[in-house]
């Protein structure tokens, strides 16, 4: 436990104006693993996805096998994002990613050995695809602490926003780079689309262990606030002193702030994976569009994806961290795009739909993580971050899934909601529409509350 903690050494006297100077180089380091070490589990997660044909023609494998496969990583996930995220939360969270890395490519390497030499062992395979929902769980929220450890939090909206596009990058790459290594070094067989890419995340994962510091402190400087002169919150001080079952119950679980968020998340993410999930299916079922032309509708959203990864961060940062309510801009823009994407009938339109939907729900799912940055003490951002994750996934995405599934389905009798039976896509939309309803609200009282504390900041920095 002594390897992943944060060794703070005593502060070496280094003049502040030259601490920031070197600050850039020593933060790149820091961002570059977790950005690269966050992209590489993409390519030992959504490898299983591109390799589900292959599994089924040389394996044998039935699509109910494969289900199960994947459920046994969507609940330990979901569950891991807080139990892990709590774990970790006073750890060196640079260290943890990266050790989070190494025994997710050992369980996905073990499987594909297994499915090169011993056929099928479901219960196996589960487990091993569950640990690699375990490892995984709290990749997200250790990135997120470790910027936050080194960014100023007037410019943590662009690090955040920049190091959200690692796993668009790593999730495009994975089917593409495992189904290349496969062929090139294992003759096609399916197994090689496991053990190449873990090979690969090992060989990062071991690497970036060694790279870079997981705060300033650790390098015998100031903190990031007296670096940048930002005043130091007080909140940070006392959680810096109390263990973490403390902290964790005073600032995280009595903190209404992070519950509206969690539960705003959950609106986000009914939104995000109802579009993306069941996006090629409505184009096929109700506007009759060809396979690829059907395909092609997430590329348009991944694409609008990555520029609100790479925009809505900054824009936040340009309106003093007001995150909250640029979320909420977009959750009102929303309305717009899902209207349009709701009523367009040709190829052209429904893909200027999916790329607009891309660039902005996006923008709310990033921001509310930054937001929440600013509403708990350091010690608990991994954690904090944890439960949105948990919130998000657990119930966000399985009614986008499970729930939307039921009301499109024209073979079943629909979902029973309040007394009302909601049944076909038209039904689907009245949910995306509740959903950006209650998440504006819900948003828009955070904001109100991220308001108070951006004035009461102020003010203290005017007084000091």
């Amino acid at each position: 436990m002594s390897f992943l903690s944060i060794n703070k050494i005593p502060n070496q006297g280094i003049p502040i104006a030259q601490q920031r100077k070197m600050w850039l180089q020593q933060f790149l380091k820091a961002f570059l693993v977790v950005f690269i070490t966050y992209m590489c589990m993409y390519l030992i997660r959504n490898n299983f996805k591109a390799a589900q044909p292959l599994l089924k023609e040389q394996l044998d494998f039935t699509t109910t096998q494969l289900g199960y496969i994947g459920l046994a990583f969507s609940i330990t996930y979901g569950l891991g994002k807080t139990a892990v995220g709590y774990y970790i939360s006073d750890k060196n969270t640079k260290k943890s990613i990266s050790v989070m890395l190494i025994g997710s490519a050992i369980c996905v390497l073990i499987m594909g050995l297994l499915l090169s030499n011993a056929g099928t062992p479901m219960g196996m395979l589960m487990a091993l695809w569950g640990l690699n929902g375990v490892f995984q769980a709290a990749g997200g929220p250790a990135a997120y602490s470790t910027i936050s450890r080194w960014a100023p939090r007037q410019e943590r909206g662009r690090y955040l926003g920049f190091w959200n596009m690692s796993h668009n990058i790593g999730g495009a790459a994975a089917g593409g780079l495992a189904l290349w290594g496969a062929n090139m070094m294992f003759g096609g067989n399916v197994y090689g689309m496991f053990i190449f890419p873990a090979v690969i995340a090992l060989i990062v994962g071991v690497i970036t262990l060694f790279i870079g510091k997981d705060d300033p402190e650790e390098l015998g400087w100031n903190r990031c606030e007296e670096i940048f002169g930002e005043p130091v919150e007080e909140e940070n001080n006392k959680a810096d002193e109390m263990p973490m079952w403390q902290a964790f119950k005073q600032f995280v679980l009595r903190n209404p702030w992070i519950w509206m968020l969690c539960v705003a998340n959950v609106f986000v993410y009914i939104v995000r994976i109802g579009i993306d999930n069941w996006a090629p299916l409505y184009v096929t079922e109700m506007l009759h569009f060809s396979k690829s032309d059907a395909v092609n509708t997430i590329m348009y959203f991944e694409i609008g994806a990555v520029l609100a990864s790479m925009s809505w961060g900054y824009i936040s940062d340009l309106v003093k961290g007001r995150r909250a309510a640029v979320a909420v801009f977009c959750m009102v823009a929303i309305f717009g795009a899902v209207y349009m994407y709701r009523h367009a009938e040709t190829v052209m339109m429904v893909n200027i739909s999916l790329f607009l939907l891309g660039a902005l729900i996006f923008g709310p799912q990033l921001l509310i993580g930054i937001s929440l940055v600013g509403f708990v003490p350091k010690k608990g951002i991994s954690v904090a971050n944890g439960m949105t994750g948990t919130f998000g996934y657990l119930f966000g995405d399985s009614m986008a899934k499970v729930g939307l599934a039921a009301i499109a389905d024209p073979k079943k009798d629909g979902l029973n909601v309040f007394g009302h039976n909601l049944h076909g896509w038209h039904d689907v939309f009245i949910v995306f529409y509740a959903a950006l309803v209650l998440g504006i609200i819900l948003l828009a009282i955070v904001a109100v509350g991220e308001e108070r504390r951006i004035r009461a900041a102020a003010k203290h920095s005017q007084q000091t």
